[in-house]
């Protein structure tokens, strides 16, 4: 009696695999274009979701971003003593967004270049003003006058 359970568990079990596999036939190689397709309009969905999120929080930063810290045209400090130290009107503005508070990555996008480029600016900056540290260039700034 045993045995036949056993036979009739094996057979079972080939009957149910020959079925997946002509289920899997039928699905993957009959309508694979179908498959495909569902399949690329799922990822580019998901894409866009992911998309829209990041682009809705990245708006929504700089909005806040723009109220915390004034536009950086209103605190331009002294431009006599800025040529003296030979700093360019853009280290000055990375300068200003640096003492606003702004990490760099928040400079890079609210000044339309990359995250190297700030990193150049502020490091040019702070050896020009003798500087170690951002807190310290701003320091330094904010005594020589470039910023109020």
């Amino acid at each position: 009696m045993k045995k036949h359970v056993l036979l009739y568990g094996i057979v079972g079990g080939v009957l149910i695999a020959a079925l997946n596999l002509v289920e899997y036939r039928y699905l993957v190689v009959e309508h694979s274009g179908e498959v495909y397709g569902g399949m690329v309009a799922i990822i580019f969905a998901g894409l866009g979701i992911w998309l829209g999120v990041r682009l809705a929080a990245t708006r929504s930063e700089a909005a806040v971003a723009d109220v915390v810290a004034p536009p950086a045209q209103a605190m331009r400090g002294n431009p006599t003593t800025a040529a003296t130290l030979g700093v360019t009107p853009r280290e000055l503005e990375i300068l200003e967004l640096i003492a606003a508070g702004l990490s760099t990555r928040e400079i890079a996008e609210r000044s339309f270049i990359s995250e190297n480029t700030v990193k150049t600016h502020a490091s040019r900056v702070l050896g020009k003003l003798g500087a170690k540290r951002r807190t310290q260039a701003v320091q330094i700034a904010k005594q020589l006058g470039l910023l109020s």
